[in-house]
């Protein structure tokens, strides 16, 4: 999960640039056995792809510029979208 917060971090913009697929999100939650990381793919693998979570993430974290967006920020919207 560490790995997937950090790079959703460098590549926000508003939008997040790079190519990102559910296999590039699997490769980087392998060997994370974190509930939260489980919960994320299993969220990803029912709405088939990394669509809506980007989308989301990126409107929801919109609220958080002014405070500052930081990795526990990214850490709960994800959980939040795999809790939905």
């Amino acid at each position: 999960m560490k790995d997937l917060v950090t790079y959703l971090l460098d590549n926000m913009y508003l939008d997040f640039q790079g190519e990102i697929s559910l296999d590039t999100v699997r490769q980087f939650l392998r060997g994370d056995e974190s509930r939260e990381a489980k919960a994320l793919l299993a969220k990803l693998i029912a709405d088939k792809g990394v669509d809506d979570l980007l989308i989301t993430l990126a409107d929801c974290l919109k609220e958080h510029i002014r405070a500052g967006i930081n990795e526990q920020t990214v850490r709960e919207q994800l959980s939040l979208y795999s809790d939905s």
